[in-house]
């Protein structure tokens, strides 16, 4: 009898665990978007921070098909009207104006990033510094945007391609240790580079530059997973230009706090959790719930943006059958988009150009 008695709490308590688990990740409720008239992600593919000519994805391991891909975004960008046809450097660097304009000349929606720059304005850019994108070791936070209009990406010369920038400059890290000492060592009140170049953008420019011609998926980037003074105030900025722009577009973030931010103040807007799976070791607990989805209870997203590769785990098709769209990311080759296709609803590419 004693062992019954076991067996049934056993048995409730797995039950209760499942039960909060699928409460916890499940998506916003199907009536819900249906009654604020919330559409699903559209269905297009997405070039992941616009259709680029050197940045991210760009790398030796997809450099077999990778060039159809350059030279489709550089067509674009010359279409567009960005550079000329014998700049050997290069012309739509990734989160620029060329890249997106590109993207849009070539009919593809665009997967882009948003962070808050020192004097408070909205900029396009993915990583938390300069060093990968410009060989400049500042971080945006610390820079106005002045001074980040005068900072080429990727700058010449470059060759078309590069993933990467360094250079003498991006050394100063290695021996200094503040930001002032950094814009000695590189020359912060220089004048702009001579010649073409592109520099991270305003979110303000490449609203008006997209103008609504192909859907837009906007993450808002964190450095961390803590919440601050300026967390709040990139979501409002972010939002009330977003609120002014008349095309389709789709809000993300790797912060369940983020997208609960939409769910309080701008329950209209899609919403997506970005999510990549974490190994739980102790020391990272957020990062591991957040990956398993988790977090997802402080969302309720409408869509998942997973990375492609856990996208067959079972939180990620536990979400997807419970109402949540399920977008992947990063494609880089014909076979990832063929492999993922089973798991996912829309893809974010880039480094390929993708056959539909």
């Amino acid at each position: 009898m004693a062992s019954k008695g076991l067996l049934s709490r056993v048995m409730m308590g797995g039950a209760l665990a499942a039960g909060g688990a699928l409460w916890a990740l499940a998506p916003r409720l199907a009536h819900e978007r249906k009654g604020l008239g919330i559409r699903e992600v559209p269905d297009v593919l997405y070039a992941h921070r616009g259709l680029h000519d050197a940045g991210s994805g760009l790398t030796e391991a997809y450099a077999a098909h990778s060039g159809e891909y350059v030279a489709l975004a550089r067509r674009m960008a010359l279409q567009a009207g960005y550079g000329t046809a014998d700049f050997l450097g290069p012309l739509a660097p990734e989160n620029s104006m060329a890249a997106f304009a590109a993207a849009c000349e070539a009919g593809y929606g665009i997967e882009l990033d948003i962070q808050l720059t020192a004097d408070g304005q909205v900029a396009v850019v993915h990583d938390a510094d300069l060093l990968r994108v410009a060989g400049d070791p500042r971080r945006v936070e610390n820079l106005s945007y002045e001074e980040l209009s005068r900072i080429a990406l990727f700058p010449a010369p470059a060759k078309p391609g590069d993933s990467k920038v360094r250079n003498a400059a991006a050394d100063a890290s290695a021996f200094l240790d503040s930001d002032d000492a950094i814009a000695d060592a590189i020359g912060e009140e220089t004048a702009a580079p001579q010649g073409y170049y592109q520099h991270v953008p305003l979110f303000a420019d490449v609203l008006n530059l997209v103008d609504g011609r192909v859907p837009l998926i906007v993450e808002y980037k964190f450095d961390t997973m803590r919440w601050d003074e300026r967390c709040t105030e990139l979501m409002e900025q972010g939002d009330a230009l977003l609120r002014a722009y008349a095309g389709p577009y789709a809000v993300e973030s790797f912060m369940p706090r983020a997208m609960g931010w939409y769910k309080k103040n701008h329950p209209e807007v899609c919403r997506g959790q970005l999510a990549v799976e974490a190994e739980f070791d102790g020391s990272a607990p957020r990062q591991w719930a957040a990956g398993k989805l988790l977090g997802d209870w402080v969302s309720r997203p409408d869509f998942i943006a997973y990375d492609w590769n856990g996208g067959e785990g079972l939180h990620v098709q536990t979400a997807r059958a419970l109402g949540a769209t399920t977008v992947s990311w990063t494609i880089r080759s014909q076979e990832e988009l063929e492999r993922s296709d089973e798991w996912f609803d829309r893809h974010i590419f880039e480094a390929f150009v993708p056959r539909q």
